[in-house]
């Protein structure tokens, strides 16, 4: 079967190659995929910026549905669809963090695409407890961005202090930042997003998801629109989803005092920003890591509700052989959600 391989580390060395079609074991799922989205961390890898262990079958963020179910696994069901944990396909599962729910810490961990065989190919195998059973009302396209959406879920609904009434900044309006704003246009919660030069077209798309404003960095200044809008009192949350200096000072500089700033972006070098105003605000900082199995439970209650649609979010579809287009959609920022699918 083709696949999308990391076959060598260094710069690039990612291409399509035939790989052998996994087997499945005795308490294994085998599931043939229907969409995998491309990510920052495939780029990163494709960059050989994200640690990797080639060859390797890249892709994480995934929907598919179960083919083959093996003799010692109970409860899964052939043509039932899922979508799949990519991030506990090894972990210890015996240190603090694994007993405790969060493997994302464990210093064994690797996750699919990157640690071991990813789903930028038509089948893999999942161990029961990564499957989790999309509703009928959702479609796989948009299951297949369960994996960003759950590290949404994590920062907005169990990292941050969000409360009914509160005005929120969005530092950032890629998918990341996009779908936070979705779980809280969902809550009724006043969002603000603002995005840099080069990001008019997601500035529109928050707009169209429901932001109460949105901020373009190359015709306004970010304190000017905040200190208009909140009336000078500042954001009482503000979730940092760019990854660059000048947006995690300007969410510090956005908040109201005793604020809450949750750090949802890898910046991915040591970075400058004004200290002092933790202190003199009492400010509180969080970081916001993917997420835990536990997420991934309240994530498909979120789906059943049916309040939440992610069809907008995606921008193209495309088979795996014209991952180079998909990729460079991605980094020119020309499409929101980009998601392939096997040939």
């Amino acid at each position: 079967m083709k696949a999308l391989v990391k076959y060598a580390s260094g710069e690039g060395n990612v291409g399509i190659r035939d790989v052998a079609e996994p087997t499945c074991g005795d308490r294994n799922v085998k599931v043939e995929i229907a969409f995998c989205g491309v990510c920052g961390t495939d780029i990163h890898v494709l960059h050989d910026t994200f640690r990797n262990f080639p060859p390797v079958t890249l892709g994480h963020e995934f929907a598919g549905t179960v083919v083959e179910v093996g003799k010692d696994v109970k409860d899964v069901q052939i043509g039932e669809r899922i979508a799949g944990l990519g991030a506990t396909a090894v972990t210890c599962g015996q240190c603090r963090y694994c007993r405790s729910g969060y493997f994302i810490f464990c210093s064994n961990r690797r996750g699919m695409g990157h640690g071991v065989n990813g789903a930028f190919t038509r089948y893999v195998l999942l161990r029961p407890d990564q499957l989790f059973r999309i509703p009928e009302n959702f479609t796989l396209e948009e299951a297949a961005m369960s994996e960003p959406f759950a590290a949404a879920v994590q920062a907005v609904t169990e990292i941050s202090r969000v409360r009914a009434g509160d005005t929120v900044l969005i530092s950032g309006p890629g998918p990341i930042g996009l779908l936070c704003l979705k779980l809280l246009v969902a809550q009724g919660i006043k969002t603000i997003v603002v995005g840099a030069p080069g990001d008019d077209d997601r500035l529109d798309a928050a707009k169209r998801f429901g932001a109460a404003q949105i901020v373009n960095l190359r015709s306004e200044r970010l304190q000017d629109a905040i200190n208009e809008y909140t009336k000078g009192e500042g954001v009482d949350v503000a979730f940092e989803c760019a990854g660059v200096a000048g947006s995690v000072k300007g969410c510090l500089e956005s908040l109201r005092p005793q604020g809450q700033h949750v750090q949802v972006a890898i910046c991915g070098q040591e970075i400058q920003f004004p200290i002092d105003n933790i202190f003199y605000k009492q400010l509180t900082m969080s970081g916001s890591v993917c997420y835990t199995a536990n997420t991934w439970d309240r994530m498909m209650k979120i789906y059943a509700t049916g309040e939440i649609s992610l069809r907008e979010m995606i921008s193209v579809k495309l088979p795996i052989s014209d991952w180079e287009l998909a990729f460079e959609l991605c980094i020119t920022k020309k499409a929101l959600k980009v998601l392939m699918y096997p040939e």
